[in-house]
């Protein structure tokens, strides 16, 4: 069995890898601004960025509308609750697991700005 790599924070980096998910879009920022050498957990935080950043977004505008705002937000937030789960599991399983579309941005984002 292979060992764990350490992060630059001292953890294991399937650890927090799967930790930039546990909030959010506040954990992706947390780990992007703190870990400075793992580019696994970079990706995964720049990946829960995106994702749930976005979905907070389009929940608040689903909310303005009556009604069908609220059946259209109520399925995005189980999306939401599908891609949290499956990030950290993901994540947490050592693997570079990318999110249809948002997946491929936060890669192009990380080699980019190269954070």
């Amino acid at each position: 069995m292979e060992e764990e790599k350490k992060t630059s924070l001292g953890l294991d980096e399937n650890v927090e890898g799967a930790l930039a998910y546990l909030l959010g879009w506040l954990t992706g920022i947390l780990f992007l601004l703190l870990e400075k050498e793992s580019d696994f957990v970079r990706f995964h935080a720049m990946q829960s960025t995106i994702t749930f950043l976005a979905i907070t977004v389009i929940d608040i505008i689903f909310g303005a509308i009556p009604f069908f705002g609220w059946i259209l937000g109520s399925l995005v937030t189980l999306i939401g609750l599908i891609l949290w789960i499956l990030g950290m599991v993901k994540a947490y399983q050592g693997e570079y697991y990318k999110f249809p579309i948002v997946g491929e941005i936060a890669e192009k984002q990380i080699k980019s700005f190269n954070i």
